[in-house]
């Protein structure tokens, strides 16, 4: 393992984030704190509970999830893109390191990235209503290993993109609707009971309700079901990233 390597990766990544820290941290901090005010005062005045919850504290692990999910696909994608973009992936390509080490450094540093800002629009969020994280350990779990997985995705999307648009396309027109129809501002069990099942094909669902019971002890799916699909979904990304790397696809021609 070229410890070099994947060092040099990850601090160069951690780095952009520093050049770039208004689009980074603060623009999604920013998003997040509006969220709270429109939400708690259009929607929050009209529902004041769920499941025995505050509907300003319900909302905060579906925004985390949203925030997380986001900046997980897209630092990771646009982390890969660009050196494909400018050429410089065939220099990375010819040095002696191998695709796993490209992964994590690529794939750690925006983990971590994502990782900090979701605790860092959790301490947000205290500002705005009272928080108590029934089960941290649990919840760092769940923050930790969606992070993995969506950066992982986003590094598939990096590859795969041909030009800036695409790049864009995955985050805006698929998984932002479905972390909004995934239960993120809403419990599913409020939904009419034909629409529980089809929410229940929407891999989000089981993000949000596991990472919202570590908080409330409530969810809509099994918390075992929720781990199950989030590691079902980081084996899938895992094998998608492997064969990429074996095939040379989008990177070799």
């Amino acid at each position: 393992m070229n410890i070099h390597a994947i060092r040099a990766i990850y601090y160069f990544e951690m780095a952009r984030t520093g050049r770039t820290l208004l689009q980074s941290v603060v623009a999604p901090v920013i998003s997040t704190a509006l969220y709270f005010v429109v939400f708690g005062a259009a929607i929050g005045s009209r529902i004041t509970e769920i499941d025995g919850i505050s509907y300003g504290a319900f909302i905060v692990p579906g925004l985390i999830m949203l925030s997380l999910l986001m900046q997980s696909v897209t630092n990771a994608s646009f982390g890969i893109y660009f050196p494909k973009f400018v050429g410089t992936i065939y220099e990375l390509l010819s040095a002696p390191v191998s695709f796993l080490e490209i992964v994590i450094g690529y794939v750690g540093a925006a983990a971590t990235k994502s990782i900090i800002l979701g605790l860092i629009i959790l301490a947000t969020a205290h500002l705005f209503v009272p928080l108590q994280i029934a089960h941290p350990v649990w919840m760092l779990l769940f923050l930790v290993l969606t992070a993995i997985t969506f950066s992982l995705l986003g590094f598939i999307i990096g590859i795969w993109a041909g030009n800036f648009e695409q790049l864009q396309i995955v985050p805006l027109l698929i998984i932002t609707p479905l972390v909004f129809l995934g239960g993120s501002f809403y419990s599913v069990n409020m939904l009419p009971p034909f629409w529980q099942k089809v929410t229940l094909f929407n891999p989000v669902v089981y993000l949000v309700s596991g990472f919202r019971w570590s908080f409330f002890e409530i969810s809509d799916v099994g918390v075992g079901l929720s781990l199950s699909m989030i590691g079902l979904f980081l084996v899938i990304c895992l094998a998608t990233v492997w064969w990429i790397f074996k095939t040379g696809y989008q990177i070799k021609s």
